[in-house]
């Protein structure tokens, strides 16, 4: 009788120690796999930051690019005060300088921001006229090229949602403008369709609609916090300046 209960006891320690092990060998398959994800999420995390810090590099370029072309028309207007300044005799003196800087603005405006671009030219085109037309004496129309130069500085460091129309496809589309500085802008029109203003290689812009639903719904958050006024803080959005 005894011999038969040890041998009864032996075999109960035996499934026990067969329950752990398995259970051992289910917990380690459980550990190994949570392991190869985190390994997993590890390399997505450093393949993120590495595509945010070149997103962040070339967002820097684009700045830069702008800051360049909007200290350039503050120097020319910087001399053209000093020339304002200087003229005694007739304002006529101006008017050489200021065709100058209305050229060099035209320039400014075909190469930056598509921004409400067709508007800023007609301003420039009609307080050309005024001073041609002599409805303008020159040394107003260097105050007034001054305000342009202003708004300029100003329009890049703001972040808002305008109305603006749009070539998208060949069609002149009017679209809902989310604007992010002078360096990113997104677009909604009233069918739905969203996308990008994106830089060519030959530095022209242009607008794309983009059909990637992340994509979508990234700018779809990016207008809907706008729209509460979040103008600042974390957003993922599709980068122009790769496409």
């Amino acid at each position: 009788m005894w011999f038969s209960i040890v041998i009864f006891v032996s075999a109960v320690n035996a499934d026990e120690y067969e329950n752990l092990a398995n259970a051992l060998s289910k917990v380690r398959g459980e550990v190994e796999e949570l392991q190869t994800k985190l390994d997993l999420e590890k390399e997505n995390h450093r393949n993120q930051m590495a595509s945010l810090a070149s997103q962040l590099a070339d967002l820097g370029v684009e700045e830069r690019r702008q800051n360049i072309n909007i200290e350039k028309l503050e120097q020319s207007l910087t001399k053209l005060q000093e020339k304002s300044q200087q003229a005694v005799a007739s304002s006529e003196d101006l008017k050489p300088v200021l065709v100058e800087l209305f050229t060099r603005y035209r320039i400014y405006l075909r190469n930056t921001f598509p921004f409400k671009v067709e508007d800023r030219l007609a301003d420039i085109n009609k307080l050309e006229n005024q001073l041609n037309n002599g409805l303008l004496d020159p040394k107003k129309a260097v105050n007034r090229m001054w305000a342009f130069i202003e708004d300029e500085i100003r329009m890049s460091k703001e972040n808002g949602i305008y109305q603006q129309t749009i070539e998208l496809n060949g069609e002149k589309v009017l679209a809902s403008i989310a604007k992010l500085g002078t360096a990113m802008m997104y677009f909604q029109t009233g069918d739905k369709r969203v996308g990008m203003a994106i830089r060519n290689q030959d530095g022209d812009w242009r607008y794309q609609e983009t059909t990637d639903n992340e994509a979508i719904e990234q700018i779809y958050v990016l207008f809907d916090s706008l729209k509460k006024q979040i103008r600042q803080g974390y957003f993922e959005l599709p980068n122009p300046l790769k496409s």
